[in-house]
């Protein structure tokens, strides 16, 4: 393989540690809404693993009695997506790209707010270690996940042929249909604390690899 390229949340740190590190700071911002930095923290923690974990921040102010206002969600969102997160690489991960450096290009490609993606890659110190990023909200309307317009890029950009490009990833609901239709090796990185550990494929998304850790991918890759 020529090119391995990565996805970032729940493939090269967990994703649980960026939300509650975003907790913490829409806490701290709002503790005068929202009251002991630590209590309002560790209540967001545990609506994170409810059915309420798309909408927390609307959760914990019903929970606090607190009206709820189109102006002060989006100011709670803005400091979550902007924060400088604390979160560090998995071990395997950190690992994996010190080993597959020296025999092929690197990258990464990943979904979400464009901030939000790129500070979590700062804060990571990922800019230096890799030679591509693409996060695919810079891309434009319609290129996230699984539009093939990243994976088309990140080739190009590493000027590696499809069959030579290898994803990494964890999420078979959107990750993969892509990369298969382009005609690259997938692997699927199951994490026990994933956030879709559990999610199912979609049409065209099953993973040709599954490994439960980055130890694994130059074996089934190269």
């Amino acid at each position: 393989m020529k090119a391995v390229v990565f996805d970032l949340d729940d493939t090269l740190y967990p994703e649980r540690t960026y939300a509650f590190s975003g907790f913490a700071a829409v806490a701290t911002k709002f503790a005068a809404q929202l009251g002991d930095v630590l209590s309002t923290t560790k209540a967001m923690e545990r609506l994170f693993d409810t059915e309420y974990r798309p909408r927390v921040f609307n959760a914990i102010l019903a929970e606090r009695g607190i009206p709820e206002s189109p102006e002060l969600i989006r100011a709670m969102i803005d400091t979550y997506r902007q924060h400088r997160p604390l979160i560090s690489l998995y071990p395997d991960a950190d690992a994996a790209l010190d080993r597959l450096v020296a025999d092929c290009a690197l990258g990464i490609i990943t979904d979400g707010p464009a901030v939000q993606q790129s500070t979590k890659i700062d804060a990571l110190a990922l800019r230096d270690r890799v030679d591509a990023v693409i996060l695919t909200e810079e891309l434009g309307p319609g290129c996230c996940k699984p539009s093939p317009a990243a994976f088309e890029l990140m080739a190009t950009t590493l000027e590696a042929d499809p069959e030579d490009c290898v994803y990494v990833a964890d999420n078979p609901a959107k990750d993969f249909v892509a990369p298969n239709a382009l005609g690259w090796t997938t692997i699927r990185v199951v994490r026990p604390e994933g956030i879709y550990k559990d999610a199912a494929p979609a049409d065209g998304g099953v993973p040709q690899h599954v490994i439960r850790s980055l130890d694994d991918v130059k074996g089934v890759a190269l």
